[in-house]
């Protein structure tokens, strides 16, 4: 069972950011290699927070030793062994998935820029964030990269939203 945490921040508007992160991080948990972890009875939480771009350079610069602020940083809480029990059902507690944190005048300006709506960029973002919570990992090299991007398409294209990797013919 998949149970999401939201905390929403200034200076992110009001709307239904919580309902938004539940549809993403489902999708992207659906659509990898651990789908299964959504009919389970072990609760695997993520944790979702939506902060601004100063929280994030804060955090980007502590555990990523870069002193900027990007648009989404994920924190795993469990390794890649305890990630097979919980997808074999061994584990009978819950589980914190871990911690996504996405800034929000770096979100913002990309969807700006990609001329997509903050929505939707944000939906994309989760996706990605989820991913690497499960062990996703494009730094890895170019077959890990495309492997990731291809989950993120599934998963996006069962929310409605395009394809975030396709070149825009304007």
């Amino acid at each position: 069972m998949i149970q999401i945490e939201t905390a929403i921040e200034r200076p992110w508007p009001s709307g239904d950011w919580h309902a938004l992160a539940e549809r993403a991080a489902r999708a992207a948990i659906l659509a990898s290699a651990h789908g299964d972890i959504a009919t389970m009875q072990t609760i695997v939480e993520v944790s979702i927070r939506y902060t601004s771009d100063e929280e994030v350079q804060t955090l980007n610069n502590a555990y990523r030793h870069k002193d900027k602020p990007t648009n989404v940083l994920s924190f795993p809480m469990v390794q890649a062994d305890l990630l097979d029990a919980i997808n074999s059902g061994d584990d009978d507690g819950e589980t914190l998935l871990g911690d996504i944190v996405l800034a929000h005048g770096v979100c913002v300006r990309e969807a700006r820029e990609k001329q997509i709506a903050v929505e939707a960029h944000a939906t994309h973002l989760i996706v990605h964030g989820t991913l690497h919570l499960l062990g996703y990992d494009h730094e890895q090299g170019e077959a890990e990269a495309e492997a990731m991007e291809e989950i993120e398409r599934a998963a996006l294209a069962t929310l409605g939203i395009d394809d975030p990797y396709a070149i825009r013919e304007d």
